[in-house]
């Protein structure tokens, strides 16, 4: 088997994952944060488990674009900038803002073996499989629309976790109702926002790996969004009730 042949097959069953993953996550939450049970084994700190989770990305895709035969082009260039402009802020700026519980290592080594296939499959194709994207591409209405939905996902992520920071005062772990931003039509527009990003994505690289994940971006923060939801309603009686769960008044 060369490696074209093995990559459509990693693919495909990337995306077959994505699809028996996502009714599953209706019934079962990942078991950190909030929904962290008992029987998790070890933990790492926040931190230190989301640098694990994330940083695989941020260093898979300079590595694959390092390795390529198109590090003069500049299209190549800007699709690296715009991975590395989420995953250096997700692995290396986030995880030092943040005040979360302790994380169970099995979540973070799932989140990084996730990062390796992802990042594998979509710099492999951007920098290797894909016919070339000439300079002319920055031009093409579906680049164009892919970076706009990017930046407007980035910005609302931003937003929102800033919003999220901010209702932690030192030392705090517990749970409040925030207020402000995209919170005001949705319980969880930071996952929004990071669909958005990775919807951007797809249409501007134009590629199926990038389908892929943004797929995969919903089969799994979809989910989690309605059970911070359905969390929200069930612990706070004074919570919002015009709030929807991830789409402003669709879902």
């Amino acid at each position: 088997m060369n490696e074209r042949t093995f990559y459509w097959a990693l693919l495909a069953a990337f995306a077959l994952s994505a699809l028996v993953v996502f009714p599953i996550l209706f019934f079962v939450s990942a078991p950190y944060g909030r929904y962290e049970g008992k029987r998790v084994g070890p933990k790492v700190s926040s931190r230190v488990g989301w640098i694990l989770m994330e940083a695989p990305a941020a260093l898979a895709m300079p590595l694959l674009f390092a390795i390529s035969d198109r590090t003069s082009s500049v299209t190549a260039i800007v699709f690296l900038a715009l991975w590395e402009l989420h995953y250096l802020n997700r692995a290396f700026v986030y995880p030092l803002r943040t005040h979360g519980r302790p994380m169970p290592l099995v979540v973070a080594a799932g989140g990084a073996l996730f990062n390796v296939v992802n990042g594998y499959l979509n710099g492999r194709w951007v920098f290797t499989f894909s016919e070339p994207y000439e300079l002319g591409w920055l031009a093409d209405p579906r680049f164009v629309l892919g970076v706009v939905v990017f930046f407007a996902g980035f910005f609302i992520n931003q937003q929102s976790d800033a919003i999220l920071r901010r209702l932690r005062g030192p030392g705090e772990t517990g749970y409040k109702i925030p207020y402000g931003g995209l919170y005001r039509w949705v319980s969880s527009p930071n996952y929004l926002g990071e669909i958005l990003e990775w919807i951007g994505w797809a249409l501007a690289t134009w590629s199926p790996a990038g389908a892929v994940f943004a797929l995969w971006s919903f089969a799994n923060l979809g989910p989690r969004a309605w059970a911070h939801h359905q969390w929200y309603r069930r612990t706070f009686p004074d919570y919002p009730r015009e709030r929807r769960a991830l789409v402003p008044f669709v879902f």
